[in-house]
């Protein structure tokens, strides 16, 4: 028997006194396809994690070569403990929670007297290497278990939250001591670590987590000094003055930047590392969410609120536009390289999972802090790509990079051990589409993504609401949504960017001033069995690129398989495909397998021999959905997603 979290409640929960908890994925029961590769997520890989194992580091103090074993059992927190409280059958509910436990007994009983807890010696600690990004994940790993336990009505819960917050409290307090303000380490935290101090000053996020806890205004404080840190020093990760001067995510390495001997994943300067620049700017929204009506005993005299999130906002949106491949995904070797436009060309180390998760992280903050539908729209493109294309399809294992153009492969083992950073940081991207799938912030409810799900919600005013989602989206264009709700209660819908004409529909009427790229909202006194329809605008459109070209339909890139047995990948296409074609002969099929989620064939004009009359006809060749494409993890399965574009006499 399978497990059901797919289809078993996914419990809300919340603190007054400071916003949702970490891990509010709402009240979902998601169900068909993507409920089933949940599922198979949980069970295989997030409930099969050796928790001894991921711990083990930190049982000992003997790390001397500067890795980062200490960020593991961080990231698996992060998911574990939200999938802990779904109800799960077959024992792996149990067992998930038993090692939650497990996990957290050890890194309790791991902390020194002086609250580290980590596997640096002392005299390397707080220094060189990633032992603050360490601690940065471990911090978030107690918050994470503190905000499920302390909602827990248990005399027995309330000990076990108070003990993790505490030893959060003592770790923090340690690394203040340590490289805080006038720290006795007489070093400043940009200073430690790689990567400009990207990589230590990322510790903001849950710096501030913890301030929204404890409410002890001492952590506040630090998080204002590490804010100074990231933004004001010359050598420092400067995310504000670049940002704001326009300077793109690949462009911000100092003029002097050795690109050659200094380049290596654990460069101590340099500004172009993907994941942990990202990481920064979402500490950075949770500063943001906190100082707007707070004063810090560090006033910032020129980093206001308001320029930290037009720097976010701003780097983000250069991070789409230079960065994001059709897949969603970016980055080479994990360093922003201007990949957008480089995206047909056989890069290096593409789509890191940490920097497909990440980004979706940071755009699941910035749909939070700014409501704009196109931070939604960039989560879809990636999830429903390169997301799950990294994804083995048995749910076991995330890959470490996923090329455009090759094959899906295992990843790597970190630190002279038997995981990686990629099959930590995995399953936190599944949790930014269970959480912003439905959402009732506010006096609104929202529907930013559309698959078949039980959703349930309540207003602030108290107004309690339900639907029932039904759909093959986005294998289909149709979305049909009914009501489990009585009562007055706006409803929001996304309608996606890519979707040039969107028909929505009430109970069989169709509804005028649906616009692309926007929210469209429903307002009615709801009544049970109301029908809500969508049919979206989902063609195959062309794209092309230096002499390649790709095709996507909807949010999902198509890709050509070699399990389809249909020539030759490599074949160049004739002159004529323009960029932003609409392709009619592409139509869906029934696809061969269980393995492939979406098939088209489609008539093009492949070739280059159009003197031969028979040759000069247009090829039928098969496509399927990027995610599916080269699942079977096989060198003996080859797919490809960018195609050559012959040069004519002149070009």
């Amino acid at each position: 028997m399978r497990i059901q979290c797919g289809t078993i409640l996914a419990a809300a929960v919340g603190f007054a006194a400071f916003g949702d908890s970490l891990d509010n994925i709402g009240d979902v029961r998601l169900k068909g396809r993507f409920g089933e590769r949940l599922d198979a997520m949980i069970e295989k890989h997030v409930a099969a994690r050796d928790v001894d194992y991921i711990t083990a580091p930190f049982m000992e103090k003997t790390e001397t070569k500067g890795w980062w074993q200490t960020e593991f059992w961080g990231k698996w927190m992060h998911s574990a403990v939200p999938y802990a409280k779904l109800e799960l059958e077959s024992g792996v509910g149990e067992r998930l929670k038993s090692n939650v436990e497990r996990g957290i007994e050890r890194m309790l009983a791991s902390q020194e007297p002086c609250g580290y807890i980590g596997n640096y010696p002392d005299a390397l600690r707080c220094g060189e290497g990633w032992d603050v990004w360490g601690i940065k994940y471990t911090l978030m790993g107690f918050l994470h278990y503190y905000d499920w336990k302390c909602k827990v009505e248990s005399e027995k819960c309330k000990v076990e939250a108070d003990a993790a917050l505490a030893a959060a409290k003592k770790l923090c307090d340690y690394v203040i001591g340590e490289i805080g303000q006038n720290g006795k380490r007489g070093r400043e935290l940009w200073q430690t670590g790689n990567w400009s101090g990207y990589a230590s000053s990322s510790i903001l996020e849950p710096v501030v987590w913890l301030y929204k806890r404890t409410n002890d205004k001492k952590y506040l404080d630090f998080a204002a000094y590490i804010v100074e840190g990231m933004t004001k020093p010359e050598k420092g990760p400067r995310l504000i003055d670049l940002a704001l001067k326009g300077v793109s995510v690949a462009d911000r390495n100092d003029a002097n930047f050795n690109d050659g001997d200094e380049w290596s994943y654990v460069c101590k300067h340099g500004r172009s590392k993907a994941y942990e620049m990202m990481s920064c700017y979402q500490g950075l929204l949770e500063y943001v969410e906190v100082v707007k009506n707070e004063n810090s005993t560090l006033q910032l005299q020129l980093e206001t609120p308001t320029k930290l999130l037009k720097a976010a906002v701003m780097t983000a949106e250069d991070i789409v536009k230079e960065e994001v491949n059709l897949a969603g995904g970016c980055a080479s070797s994990e360093a922003w390289f201007h990949g957008a436009k480089k995206q047909h060309l056989p890069y290096i180390h593409l789509q890191e999972t940490c920097v497909t998760t990440t980004w979706m992280r940071f755009c699941e903050k910035l749909l939070e802090v700014t409501d704009d539908p196109k931070w939604a729209d960039q989560i879809e493109r990636t999830f429903y790509n390169a997301y799950l294309g990294a994804l083995r399809s048995d749910g076991g294992e995330f890959a470490a990079y996923t090329p455009l153009t090759g094959n899906r492969w295992h990843g790597m083992n970190h630190c002279f051990m038997h995981t990686d950073c990629c099959t930590a940081n995995g399953p936190r991207g599944f949790l930014c589409f269970l959480k912003e799938l439905f959402t009732t912030r506010g006096d609104a409810a929202t529907f930013n993504f559309y698959s078949s799900a039980l959703v349930k919600g309540e207003l602030s005013n108290g107004r309690k609401v339900a639907f029932d989602m039904y759909s093959l989206y986005p294998r289909t264009d149709y979305v049909r949504i009914v009501s489990h709700t009585e009562g007055a209660a706006p409803v929001r819908l996304r309608i996606p960017a890519w979707s040039a004409k969107t028909e929505v529909k009430l109970n069989g009427k169709v509804l005028d001033g649906v616009a692309a790229g926007s929210y469209f909202t429903i307002e009615r006194d709801w009544k049970l069995g109301d029908i809500v329809e969508l049919k979206f605008d989902m063609p195959v459109v062309a794209h092309t690129l230096d002499h390649h070209v790709a095709f996507t339909r909807g949010p999902v890139l198509l890709a050509r398989d070699s399990r389809f047995a249909d020539g030759d990948l490599t074949e160049p296409f004739r002159h004529g495909i323009k960029d932003g074609q609409i392709m009619p002969t592409f139509a869906a099929v029934r696809t061969p397998s269980d393995d492939i989620w979406m098939a088209f064939s489609a008539t093009l004009p492949i070739g280059s021999h159009t003197e031969n009359p028979e040759a000069r006809n247009p090829a039928t060749v098969f496509f399927c959905d990027y995610a599916s494409a080269g699942n079977t993890w096989t060198r003996a399965n080859f797919y490809r997603t960018w195609f050559p574009v012959e040069y004519g006499n002149n070009e």
